[in-house]
């Protein structure tokens, strides 16, 4: 069990670089994670490589729509 377990995150800007490395930290912690990024094919792939505690949302942070989007989908 790890220190994140039964929690569940939102990491904007997830598809690559610091946003990717917080990912992969949350997902081996335990914790759900819900990955958002406008760079759809990298994020989508790196949901898929983290398993079932990973899924991807294409998001642009600009827009409050989308935000709702994300935690109603999440």
């Amino acid at each position: 069990m790890g220190r994140l377990s039964g929690k569940v995150a939102i990491i904007t800007g997830a598809s690559q670089g610091m946003g990717e490395a917080h990912a992969k930290m949350f997902v081996a912690e335990g914790a759900k994670v819900i990955l958002t990024d406008v760079n759809e094919k990298d994020g989508q792939a790196l949901a898929e490589s983290l398993g079932e505690n990973a899924m991807f949302i294409k998001q642009d942070v600009r827009y409050g729509a989308e935000w709702k989007a994300v935690v109603e989908q999440g």
